[in-house]
């Protein structure tokens, strides 16, 4: 797919695809256990690494600073810190998908590790490592307990994200989502404050805003005219600033998340008074935005606080 022109009317819409765009809100950040075999044919465990974020290898034994070492740093990572019982990687800037990086760590007993220092996968189960607790015997106490802790911190997540999702499934918000999404807006309280269009060899994109009492809406509308492949959601933001620092709630529902060629699909996105308010109870405007399988930005769009109607 290419990327899309910029186009400014009014309430800012635009309709682009942005590579250097952060997806900060969407980036998750790990602490894991490696438990790595000492079967021959074992393969080079993945190290997941973004550009300046520290990510820091543990091992049950000190290192040997001598014997440790990553292959090809300079330019792509700070000098490598080793020391104690851990390595420290800090890469200058985000790798390339097809760089892998090798890493040869030596314990002082003669134990050795390899692994492949790698950019995260923008799939869904992507991620980057914060820590990575390494074991070679994975029967010993550490490595059971390290296990036990990841083991009951996924369940707690899972318990938390569930529970997330009981009470979204009940939310007014995610009725009003629900009901835009189906093409019902004449059963919600929002009036059609403006519309915008754009179409060209990827994809036919309609964007309809909405203003309503105490609550602001948006309904995308996609037409995926790309006929190599379908196009796939990846996520979407709100902030007043476009950083992960001024990220604010909203409902979002959609009719499809893969669109087929030639298919349509709609994402419909409601956001409540309270998100616009700032520390000092002022109004702020805000931008949505919606990224596509790839990573890149597909629309973003403007919500002018004085869409709230009182």
């Amino acid at each position: 797919m290419r990327t899309s022109q910029i186009t400014r009317s009014g309430l800012l819409l635009v309709f682009v695809a942005f590579a250097a765009l952060a997806r900060d809100p969407d980036d998750k950040i790990m602490i894991r256990t490696l438990k790595v075999s000492d079967h021959p044919s074992q393969e080079a465990h993945n190290i997941y690494v973004a550009g300046q974020v520290v990510t820091t290898l543990r091992f049950v034994k000190e290192v040997a600073p001598t014997k440790t070492k990553l292959l090809a740093w300079e330019g792509r990572f700070e000098p490598p810190l080793v020391g104690g019982k851990k390595v420290v990687l800090e890469p200058i800037r985000d790798l390339n998908s097809d760089e892998a990086v090798p890493l040869l760590v030596t314990l002082v007993d003669g134990t050795e590790f390899v692994f492949l220092v790698k950019r995260p996968s923008r799939e869904e189960w992507g991620w980057i490592d914060h820590q990575v607790n390494v074991f070679k015997d994975p029967d010993s106490y550490n490595a059971v307990l390290s296990s036990l802790y990841d083991s009951l911190k996924r369940e707690r997540e899972l318990s938390e994200e569930n529970e997330r999702f009981k009470k979204e499934e009940n939310s007014v918000d995610h009725a009003y989502a629900t009901l835009l999404a189906n093409g019902q807006v004449k059963k919600t309280p929002f009036r059609r404050k403006r519309f915008w269009r754009s179409t060209n060899e990827d994809m036919d994109m309609r964007v309809e805003v909405f203003e309503g009492p105490g609550k602001a809406a948006v309904v995308v509308h996609l037409k995926n005219t790309y006929h190599d492949g379908p196009w796939k959601f990846d996520g979407a933001y709100l902030t007043r600033d476009f950083t992960n620092y001024t990220v604010r709630p909203f409902a979002l529902r959609m009719n499809r998340t893969e669109i087929a060629p030639g298919q349509s699909g709609k994402i419909a996105v409601v956001v409540d008074k309270s998100a616009f308010e700032t520390e000092g109870g002022q109004l702020a405007d805000l931008a949505l935005q919606i990224f596509r399988g790839d990573g890149l930005l597909q629309v973003a769009v403007a919500m002018d606080h004085t869409l709230i109607r009182q």
